[in-house]
């Protein structure tokens, strides 16, 4: 009984040694300027996705850093936010902010493994790289402790999507909805319902959500791409046409490049990406090269 008594004494002391130290850890900073420019960061991430606002909170984070290099939510803000502007094809240098995300959510996570900020960076970093087997148990990781995590809903979202499972998505968009109606991120659930809906040939009904996402993240070059391909499918060329001058930015788009631009999932996906959404782009006159 003595000996039982003090095995589990010992992992009690054992588990709340672990939990305060990991609680130190990830502590926000003690540093007033450092959590003042993160407030700030934080703020300008839940504007709607754009070059600016990334571009804003990247810099407030890193000013946060500087003034404490050992703050681990610094330091998985700062990843997460490089890692997405990759993801929402926003960045003028992928290499160098995915290979910085990394170094950050690595330093993150060895520093507070327990840290749901850390595991959420190093999900964005994951999927920034494309490896989504590995990206979905860290978005579930920081899911997990807070079920209103609508970024870590929609980062299992992606995953499922691209891992071969694009029926799960919906559901998990429209509780994403239902949580936050008014989410600044709101582009990013439409855009995913009607991705869904178009790859699985519903064109009717993937437009309206594309054209929601489209209001609501109008520098989101891959929805103008998704909707050019369905309204082409649905035989709308003039909108179509309107939709693909948008795609431009500078540069003749074409086949080639939309397909070097994104990752279409695993073969399954990837065959009903080239059904409809290719198929759609070559229709709305998207040349090969």
């Amino acid at each position: 009984m003595f000996s039982l008594q003090n095995e589990i004494t010992s992992r009690i002391a054992i588990a709340l040694n672990t939990e305060l130290v990991t609680a130190e850890a990830a502590r926000p900073t003690n540093d007033p300027d450092a959590l003042d420019y993160i407030l700030r960061g934080r703020t300008a991430r839940f504007r709607p996705v754009s070059r600016k606002g990334y571009a804003e909170a990247i810099s407030l984070f890193e000013h946060a850093l500087v003034l404490d290099p050992r703050s681990v939510e610094a330091q998985s803000l700062l990843a997460g936010a490089l890692a997405g502007r990759v993801l929402d094809q926003m960045s003028d240098a992928v290499t160098a902010d995915v290979v910085r995300a990394e170094g950050l959510a690595g330093q993150a996570i060895a520093a507070s493994p327990g840290s749901p900020l850390a595991h959420h960076a190093k999900g964005q970093v994951l999927r920034a790289q494309r490896r989504w087997e590995e990206a979905l148990p860290e978005y579930e990781t920081a899911f997990a402790s807070d079920r209103n995590w609508l970024s870590a809903l929609n980062g299992i979202a992606y995953c499922k999507f691209y891992t071969g499972s694009p029926d799960e998505v919906i559901p998990l968009m429209g509780q994403a909805i239902r949580l936050s109606p008014r989410d600044p991120q709101i582009g990013l659930f439409y855009h995913q319902i009607g991705r869904v809906h178009l790859v699985q040939s519903r064109v009717e009904l993937a437009i309206p959500w594309l054209e929601r996402a489209r209001n609501a993240i109008p520098e989101a070059m891959y929805v103008h791409a998704m909707l050019t391909s369905a309204y082409a499918l649905k035989g709308d060329s003039e909108r179509a046409a309107d939709e693909l001058a948008q795609l431009s930015s500078g540069r003749h788009p074409s086949l080639a490049r939309a397909r070097a631009a994104g990752y279409f999932g695993v073969p399954k996906v990837r065959a009903l990406y080239e059904a409809t959404f290719f198929a759609g782009l070559r229709n709305a006159g998207m040349p090969e090269e």
